[in-house]
């Protein structure tokens, strides 16, 4: 499929037969139908983290099966499931298991608060049960390849061969692309550059474990157990504070900005990348604000690497994970 049969009206080539979009974040689920007719019949849920750790899966199950009524499609008649899900993954019979700290709780136990105690969240294995053709990748990979196929990581139709998409939302997610290879890695988990450390901290508990990674730091998740104390319940509230002309608020987001110009830097340097396409909900809904700090924080240091490395915005938008998904079977 060509780039320009996506952009005109979002449709697949006539006749193609249906795929099922599933965006799974720490957040929510979003299932869509991709056809000739477009992508459509989009349906959502918060992401199910109770019960048995198949619990995921059959809400998937189950949203596949509401999204093509809305949509009109006949479930007999979608040919495959393209899944964009946070990680990590680990693989069991050959087939991808959930260890994201988003959902699972018992990666960092009860003060996480997550109400299981899920080492993993079973998905591949049920969903081949259900639709045969599935395939699950990292939701930064599916976003890079939607993102190097219908948005900002091309050049005049052209899938740029060094770069990657960043996700900053309820956690932190990446895809890399080198050398025109996008990376897995031995099971599917390259790119979890929100695992990395890049400043010291001793209380930001991370979902996975760890004290004061990346995603422990500034996450969207993470902002409302770092600064509520501070008066800000959750991210919005920090972000309409320094709105407002809350000194304090807009010190702490410079202070999230340096801590992922950090991250962002380091992919740039260890990769050489040409550009990085941003999304995500907490960059997305305050990208005017964040996009010139994140670039001030990259600018300058070894320009040698880092003045042919560009930092935009998702051509996808907020869609990027709803397409990452149609990127994977389309």
């Amino acid at each position: 499929m060509t780039p320009h049969v996506l952009q005109d009206g979002w449709r697949l080539p006539a006749g193609a037969a249906p795929v099922a979009c599933v965006d799974i974040g720490g957040t929510k689920v979003a299932v869509s139908m991709a056809d000739s007719a477009g992508v459509r019949g989009r349906v959502a849920e918060p992401t199910a983290k109770e019960g048995a750790n198949d619990a995921l899966a059959q809400q998937i199950i189950r949203l596949v099966g509401q999204s093509c009524q809305a949509a009109g499609v006949a479930l007999a008649d979608v040919s495959a499931v393209g899944v964009a899900s946070c990680g990590p993954f680990v693989l069991r019979d050959g087939c991808v298991e959930l260890a994201a700290p988003n959902i699972c709780g018992g990666l960092a136990g009860k003060a996480r608060g997550l109400p299981n105690d899920w080492m993993t969240a079973v998905l591949e294995a049920p969903l081949r049960q259900a639709f045969g053709q599935v395939r699950v990748e990292n939701d930064g990979i599916g976003a890079l390849e939607a993102e190097r196929r219908w948005g900002a990581l091309q050049v005049n139709g052209q899938a740029l061969e060094n770069c990657a998409y960043l996700t900053w939302s309820t956690g932190i997610g990446v895809g890399l692309c080198v050398d025109g290879h996008v990376l897995r890695g031995k099971n599917g988990n390259a790119g979890h550059a929100g695992h990395l450390f890049v400043s010291d901290n001793e209380d930001a508990l991370c979902g996975c474990g760890n004290v004061g990674d990346v995603e422990g730091l500034v996450a969207g998740n993470a902002m409302a157990r770092r600064f509520g104390a501070l008066g800000y319940a959750d991210s919005a509230a920090l972000f309409a504070a320094a709105y407002a002309g809350d000194a304090q608020a807009m010190a702490l987001i410079d202070e999230l900005c340096r801590i992922m110009g950090r991250t962002l830097y380091n992919l740039i340097v260890t990769l050489d990348l040409a550009r990085i396409s941003l999304g995500g909900s907490v960059y997305w809904h305050h990208r005017a604000l964040l996009l010139p700090k994140l670039q001030a924080q990259v600018r300058g240091k070894l320009p040698a690497l880092t003045e042919g490395c560009e930092l935009v915005s998702a051509g996808l938008g907020e869609r990027v994970g709803d397409f990452g998904a149609l990127a994977l079977v389309a």
